[in-house]
């Protein structure tokens, strides 16, 4: 059996609402909102008395996903300082592929977004650069050039 595709990225927030307007500047669309409770839940995500909001977003072409979760019990922790370094262990963003990186850098710092390095030129064929949004997200912007 082989996977089908991926599904979705959860990213646990503090703050929803800000987070989902960054992501929907940057261009994804807010498939739907809502609260998260129950046993079934506690059961797939092994915790007890689970009470959370989630917001599920998905890309213009409808593969992509991310998934936004603010826990109101249990409270949720912090595993690393906001804005760790890239070498910090454990997944550290999500690329996505733009048209006009320099148009998403611009919308994208009316919502706090700082560039974590510079934006840089692959040859070529792509201009990349890593943005910290809120809450010390961290996404890349990929421009192809050809």
């Amino acid at each position: 059996m082989a996977i089908q595709r991926m599904d979705n990225v959860l990213i646990v927030v503090e703050d929803l609402d800000a987070v989902v307007a960054f992501f929907v500047e940057l261009g994804m669309e807010l498939e739907g909102r809502g609260p998260v409770e129950g046993r079934w839940v506690e059961r797939v995500i092994g915790l007890d008395d689970v009470r959370q909001e989630v917001a599920m977003l998905r890309t213009p072409d409808g593969h992509g996903k991310v998934e936004l979760a603010m826990f109101h019990r249990p409270a949720a922790i912090s595993a690393a300082p906001k804005n760790a370094p890239t070498n910090t262990l454990g997944i550290r963003r999500i690329m996505f592929a733009v048209d006009d990186i320099e148009d998403v850098i611009a919308r994208l710092r009316g919502h706090g977004a700082e560039l974590v390095g510079e934006l840089a030129q692959y040859e070529d064929i792509y201009r990349l650069c890593y943005v910290h949004g809120p809450e010390g997200i961290v996404v890349g912007l990929a421009e192809q050039l050809r």
